[in-house]
């Protein structure tokens, strides 16, 4: 299938492209076919963000978006950060202590607690509204790059291939779907993502890219628990010295709360979990407070890409564009990057449109590297933003939280002028060996606020078709056993969150390596983070994987 844009992902810097490129071709009265692939099984069943949105993107792109319904009810209203100094007690910090960026009431352009899985389902009904063709259910598996290196458009996964690599019953060939122009959308760690960087050298003299896992559950509350707007964040407890990372819990309407831990990837020891970890915060008083006489209703986590500026790769290749969090275009400082995101798929879709506009008609074949996007991207705030706040991730790895917040608030009080920091550790370099690390006793769930790793991936309403190949791909199969086994404790078993890799005994009493990949959220932790580099995530069948609701 031939169109003139395909875009690779349904989420907010996907079809924020979308929308703005059928925005252009209507006001100009031009045909354009425009495609977005999207391997979940609807739109925003893989979306997973906090989230306190800053509408300012939005404001461009839809101007009248309250009218149109857009799901932004619930406006931040009040805004604490904390210290957990341990498992009983916390400082609230001064509001004059807390860096700017952190500040989500008031200002120039108003935030909102949101569900972005909502949100990307609101903008995927704009887009269609507008003539997009959205193809739910279909992963993109390869690219399409011919003989000149130009990125021609992708591959979809076959269907209906058995674990064996045969063809069932109900097999149907993946579709090649050519295009002038590709943008690629696929959010944080994207498979394809991660082969143009390689393929194309998008990373050359960028910092290696740093990582985190988001963990969230969404809550049912009791009236009298619940304050709308409430934003809540905080670091500290119990995340020890040699990992990073913080809290947040967001009041949104309908008596729900969203309640969340952010863990950096270049935490050192491997006996760390982050998943429990979370699970043994919500017992500290000062979020027990909101959760307890709750039910929890639903759970899931995403890597983030949060090396800001520093890692920023070039966006640009011949014949399509990184955006979003392909890339890397959140802005940590923040905690934030839908906004952002969207920004960048807007100035995608507006350069793209250009470039097509300004051929004679019949005559551009495409393939272009769309240089003009660098300059359009370099002068818009989003870039501003990252600019301003490129210290943020490499000053709090190398000074820690205290020092490191201390050197970002002053940063950010001078405009972004102090000495630039850097971190040139990638995340996965980061571990300690197993004997020289302490292990971590973590307490039993309670099953009222705490829980299981089990029960957690069923409130994820994660289903993958069993009798298919594993789309988690091991370069050599010894090394989780041979290597990371006596030197790690195999981390394997604890920095993934719902519990896919396991180290278990064969018939003999050795042990096995053993991958539950039913289980997989697509959150790429293990694509990250494994010390080895061993583990490559690829697209599973199309459909499968969470389906996230109001998340």
């Amino acid at each position: 299938m031939d169109f003139d844009v395909v875009i690779v992902g349904a989420g907010p810097s996907g079809l924020a492209a979308a929308c703005r490129l059928m925005q252009q071709a209507n006001e100009a009265e031009r045909e354009l076919s425009v495609c977005v692939v999207e391997k979940g099984s609807e739109v925003g069943a893989h979306i997973l963000s906090g989230a306190v949105f800053e509408t300012r993107a939005l404001d461009e792109l839809f101007p009248d978006w309250a009218e149109r319904g857009a799901p932004l009810t619930t406006p931040a209203t009040r805004d604490d950060v904390y210290l957990l100094k341990n498992a009983e007690s916390a400082q609230k910090l001064p509001n004059a202590l807390v860096p700017k960026t952190m500040h989500n009431v008031g200002g120039d352009s108003p935030n909102y607690v949101i569900s972005a899985g909502n949100l990307c389902r609101w903008l995927g009904e704009q887009a269609e509204a507008l003539g997009v063709e959205i193809f739910p259910g279909f992963a993109a598996q390869d690219v399409l790059i011919d003989d000149d290196g130009i990125v021609r458009g992708i591959v979809t996964g076959d269907m209906g291939v058995a674990a064996d690599g045969s063809e069932k019953s109900g097999y149907m060939p993946g579709m090649e779907l050519r295009a002038k122009y590709t943008l690629f959308a696929e959010g944080s760690r994207g498979h394809l993502g991660k082969r143009l960087i390689e393929r194309f050298d998008l990373a050359t003299g960028k910092d290696p890219q740093h990582y985190a896992i988001g963990l969230k559950e969404l809550w049912d509350v009791p009236a009298d628990k619940h304050e709308p707007g409430l934003v809540l964040h905080g670091s500290g407890w119990p995340l020890g010295k040699d990992s990073h990372g913080g809290f947040f819990l967001y009041h949104a309407e309908n008596q729900q709360v969203v309640v969340g831990l952010i863990v950096d990837l270049s935490y050192r020891n491997p006996h760390l979990s982050p998943f429990d970890e979370f699970q043994r915060m919500k017992h500290h008083p000062l979020l027990k407070q909101y959760l307890e006489g709750g039910k929890r209703v639903a759970y899931g986590a995403r890597a983030i890409t949060k090396g800001g500026l520093n890692c920023l790769p070039k966006m640009t290749f011949p014949g399509g564009l990184l955006i979003g969090c392909d890339a890397g275009t959140l802005n940590f400082a923040k905690i934030k990057g839908l906004h952002t995101a969207m920004k960048s798929g807007m100035l995608a879709a507006e350069t793209v449109f250009e470039t097509l506009a300004s051929a004679d008609e019949g005559a551009d074949a495409g393939g272009q590297e769309l240089t003009a996007f660098t300059a359009q991207w370099e002068q818009s705030w989003a870039y501003k933003e990252l600019a301003e706040t490129a210290n943020f991730g490499p000053a709090i790895h190398k000074y820690g939280i205290v020092l490191g917040g201390a050197y970002n608030f002053a940063d950010q009080l001078l405009g972004g002028k102090l000495p630039a920091v850097h971190d040139t550790s990638a995340d996965h370099a980061q571990l300690q060996t197993a004997e020289h690390s302490e292990k971590i006793d973590y307490p039993r769930p309670d099953g009222k606020l705490s829980f299981d790793k089990p029960s957690s991936v069923f409130l994820s309403n994660t289903n993958h078709e069993e009798d298919q190949p594993c789309h988690l791909r091991l370069s050599d199969p010894d090394i989780p056993i041979r290597d990371n086994l006596p030197k790690y404790a195999e981390p394997a078993q604890r920095y993934c969150p719902v519990g896919v890799y396991e180290v278990v005994e064969d018939d003999a009493g050795q042990p096995r390596f053993q991958i539950n990949f039913q289980n997989c959220i697509h959150c790429k932790t293990c694509d990250i983070k494994d010390p080895a580099q061993n583990i490559t995530w690829v697209a599973p069948e199309g459909g499968g994987g969470p389906n996230y609701p109001n998340m």
